[in-house]
């Protein structure tokens, strides 16, 4: 197995809930931490009142660093990694991006820098039914102006072992063709974050055991910093640092 980057050195637990202290986390902002969480909180109204999906957690991910966020479903590790992708807005707390505190941020500022700095795997795979594989790959090359997108998208389907599947849609690609287009997709604008949620959760075990390794080989060429959300241990353990979340709490 590849050595992976290991866990940052300034971990310090912050009481029950585990975590990273608030003065350890605005220390590592201010280092250039790849990402930075503080006091990040998510609450709904419920018909008993307020339900808190995710209490104030704190932690950093360093550069170039894999982390995988565990924990059972309705844990809340997969709200934690939409808030710290900006696809949702917390209740309190702050999330900081390569430095830049993405709730300071407007909805159209939260996109632009998604576009700009981070890749994003879904298990459902969230291909456009109506574009063909490499379309879909050369859809965020368009999106950030890149110039010979069909040529990068070419090449990067080509890595994934899909060379000779350009043309076709997703409906007439299998599962695991499906999630490497997903992978190209989010690599292919080379991001120095990516996030994956449940990236093998629809997959069969063999398929799932392709697809993780030929993401942590992108992964480990490109040198971006990874955050995955899964319950498969197996995988977790690839990362070079795991933390567990347990009814919305880190633990």
């Amino acid at each position: 197995m590849p050595d992976f980057p290991k866990a940052s050195s300034n971990f310090v637990p912050d009481g029950p809930g585990g975590g990273y202290s608030t003065a350890s986390t605005a220390a590592a902002v201010a280092d250039g931490a790849a990402i930075a969480v503080v006091g990040l909180a998510k609450r709904v109204a419920d018909a008993s009142g307020e339900l808190t999906i995710l209490h104030e957690v704190d932690f950093t991910v360093q550069k170039a660093e894999t982390l995988a966020i565990v924990g059972a479903s309705g844990s809340g590790k997969s709200t934690l990694l939409g808030l710290l992708a900006g696809l949702d807005t917390p209740s309190a707390g702050k999330v900081v991006l390569d430095g830049v505190d993405i709730y300071a941020l407007d909805e159209d500022g939260r996109a632009a820098l998604r576009k700009e700095k981070l890749g994003f795997v879904f298990q459902s795979f969230q291909l456009l039914a109506h574009l063909t594989a490499v379309e879909n790959v050369m859809l965020p090359l368009e999106l950030s102006g890149a110039t010979h997108a069909r040529e990068k998208a070419e090449a990067m389907l080509d890595r994934v072992g899909l060379g000779s599947r350009l043309k076709h849609y997703p409906k007439y690609l299998s599962g695991g063709e499906q999630q490497r287009v997903a992978l190209a997709r989010a690599f292919v604008t080379e991001p120095p974050l990516l996030f994956a949620d449940e990236p093998t959760g629809s997959l069969d075990a063999a398929t799932g055991e392709s697809v993780i390794k030929l993401m942590f080989e992108l992964n480990r060429q490109h040198g971006s910093t990874l955050v995955l959300v899964t319950h498969d241990q197996s995988m977790a353990a690839r990362c070079g640092r795991t933390i567990t979340i347990a009814a919305g709490r880190l633990v």
